[in-house]
């Protein structure tokens, strides 16, 4: 039977020994084999059976990556019930929303996310059992005194939940192989709900297959060897991308899953995120734009701090090493290569080893997904020698569609399709693109969804059956090039629109604008049916103060207009690509970034475009209505920023 409990248990025999995951405690790094997690998570189960548990029933499960969380869900699944693995940044109405809607019978929860989750019960109509992965300390306590809560009734705190399971199992030692034995590889074992970048979110219901298909897809993509790789996680385990490639694909070859220290509170994740590399010296590092792009930024800024001679040495041997790499798949030949060795051996030698050493020193490459990554980091990170494989998927499909790899790899593309998918590329309903052609990518294979729960007319919308069988419409466009890459150009329900009817795919200007532009921070292209393009921008602050103190500049009317030409620097090699009507002829500066808080990024870190453009809609307005008024607001920006 193909489901992630028989995976598991073929781990617990193939690798009983091996950490399956490891969390930082005050005496170090504490590990769990996948023999302990196999049988911890047996434990749960039991408990769970004993609370009630019958097929079907769902369980929150908001908390920050660790081991509890793996055990938890596994837990769930043998018990035959369902996760709803929760993000940690969710606010409480959005937490209630989603326990109401998967009619939630359980939450487990940590000390960490406990506060935003009781706000949220107080928001549920059918008050779920709290499931605590932490033992009892000042947060509960407060908690269980302020409801009057019961312990085994309102609560149950981690150490107990693992004692009753033991007591369970030793009293009926069958109880959790008997359910165990009913389970099939079609039955749903998670729902997770979207971020909601394109509307309100929808539950994703996924089955022990589709999770099954997805690992195997991901094994073989990358040929990975048994008991050898460790990662970190610093991606959040909810998240598509973490949940299959971490948590299920490691059972598959014995990988180590390290967690990002997070005690006390949810923002040491990424205090802890720097330190924690070099303890645990990962092979290899999931990620997502936003945290290579970090990386990138700071080992730019650190090299310049060197001096001219270390910086030029840099310089000169990143340039050197993007023309040898070509674009990954087809490489420049001899003279290219003759031509560039002596720049790129001496940085390979007096700088890129230091600038890899922030990953440890065994790091072979990361894989990158969750939003699209710009050819520049691809670029970059190959250069000095931690190439980034960037991927494409949806959570529809378990996620992963597509990726780059050792095996086979393009900069700028997602990558070749996954074995056991297949992929088309439609320019309608009924036409098929050919080689180069955009249109919207259409999958099929057993990593697609069942469907979303409780909404058959948003999954009519995208399962669509047809007459070699049921296609998931992922509503992004693409295309596949002569050597079977798939390029991912963005979302179709987010086209720029002109005047005339004509759509275009905003994330292909905004990834042209930053690979040509070192001042932008954060982008956002904007055209809804009118005459010319704009754009919303947010600046890299120290670029930005080294350009005031390089260039001596003293007013924010002379900043706004060298801002605004080097943010037009990129129009040349824009063209050649890009019609010029999709190119923006006016910006808008912000002073503030985009953020979380405001709930224009999501959770993996995407800009939220229809929540950006209805924050900022009387500033898209200003920029159609008056130039004099947006340079005017502009200035300002940069008077309260630098002035």
């Amino acid at each position: 039977m193909r489901t992630i409990i028989n995976m598991l248990h073929e781990a617990s025999t193939r690798f009983p020994n091996r950490a399956y995951a490891t969390k930082k405690t005050d005496e170090g790094w504490s590990a769990y084999t996948y023999q302990e997690i196999d049988c911890q998570s047996d434990k749960v189960a039991a408990v769970l059976i004993a609370n009630g548990c019958l097929e079907g029933c769902t369980f929150g499960l908001l908390a920050e990556g660790r081991p509890e969380w793996i055990i938890s869900e596994l837990g769930m699944m043998k018990a035959r019930g369902l996760s709803v693995p929760l993000s940690i940044k969710l606010n409480p109405d959005e937490i209630a929303f989603r326990l109401n809607h998967s009619e939630a019978k359980g939450i487990f929860t940590s000390s960490n996310t406990l506060d935003n989750v009781i706000k949220a019960l107080s928001m549920v109509e059918q008050k779920p059992m709290l499931y605590y992965l932490d033992s009892m300390d000042e947060r509960l306590a407060s908690v269980v005194k302020e409801n009057n809560w019961i312990e085994g009734k309102d609560y149950i705190v981690w150490d107990t939940l693992i004692q009753n399971g033991t007591d369970i199992l030793e009293r009926v030692p069958d109880m959790v192989k008997d359910i165990e034995a009913k389970i099939h590889e079609d039955d749903t074992v998670t729902i997770c709900y979207t971020s909601g970048t394109t509307g309100n979110p929808k539950g994703i219901m996924l089955t022990h297959l589709n999770y099954w298909a997805n690992s195997h897809d991901a094994v073989r993509l990358f040929d990975l060897p048994d008991e050898v790789f460790e990662t970190l996680i610093v991606l959040p385990v909810d998240h598509s991308f973490a949940h299959t490639v971490g948590i299920y694909t490691s059972m598959l070859k014995g990988i180590t899953l390290h967690f990002v220290d997070a005690r006390g509170s949810n923002a040491s994740i990424i205090r802890n995120f720097p330190k924690n590399l070099t303890e645990t010296n990962p092979v290899f590092l999931m990620t997502v734009p936003s945290i290579t792009g970090n990386f990138m930024k700071k080992m730019v800024q650190g090299v310049s701090q060197k001096g001219k001679f270390i910086d030029g040495i840099f310089q000169s041997g990143l340039k050197a090493g993007i023309k040898r790499n070509g674009d990954g798949f087809n490489r420049p030949g001899f003279l290219v290569q003759l031509s560039t060795f002596f720049p790129y051996a001496l940085a390979s030698l007096l700088v890129f080893p230091a600038l890899r050493k922030v990953f440890g020193n065994r790091m072979m490459y990361c894989v990158g997904g969750g939003a699209l990554l710009e050819a520049k980091q691809q670029h970059f990170f190959a250069a000095i020698g931690v190439p980034v494989y960037q991927g494409y998927g949806l959570t529809e499909a378990a996620p992963i569609i597509s990726s780059n790899s050792p095996k086979g790899f393009k900069f700028g593309t997602s990558g070749k399709v996954a074995p056991t998918v297949t992929c088309k590329i439609m320019k309608n309903s009924t036409e098929e693109a050919k080689i180069g052609e955009r249109g919207e990518i259409v999958i099929q294979g057993l990593n697609v969804m069942k469907g979303y729960f409780k909404n058959p007319e948003a999954t009519a919308e995208v399962l669509r059956d047809g007459p070699d069988g049921r296609w998931l419409w992922t509503g992004d466009l693409g295309y596949m090039d002569k050597d079977g890459f798939l390029t991912v150009t963005g979302r179709a329900k987010a086209l720029l629109i002109g005047k005339d009817g004509e759509k275009y795919s905003p994330e292909e200007v905004e990834e042209v604008m930053l690979n040509n532009t070192d001042i932008i921070n954060q982008l956002i292209v904007y055209n809804d049916h009118n005459s010319f393009t704009c754009a919303l921008v947010t600046l890299q602050d120290e670029i930005i103060r080294s350009l005031i103190k390089q260039e001596q500049i003293t007013t924010p009317e002379s900043l706004h207009e060298r801002i605004i030409e080097l943010l037009t620097e990129y129009e040349g090699e824009a063209k050649r690509t890009i019609p010029s009507q999709w190119l923006p002829a006016r910006f808008a500066i912000i002073p503030k970034p985009f953020s979380e808080a405001d709930g224009l990024v999501n959770s993996t870190m995407k800009l939220v475009r229809y929540k950006v453009v209805e924050f900022y809609q009387k500033r898209f307005d200003n920029l159609y209505e008056s130039e004099q008024e947006n340079n005017r607001l502009n200035i300002e920006a940069l008077k309260e920023l630098y002035f």
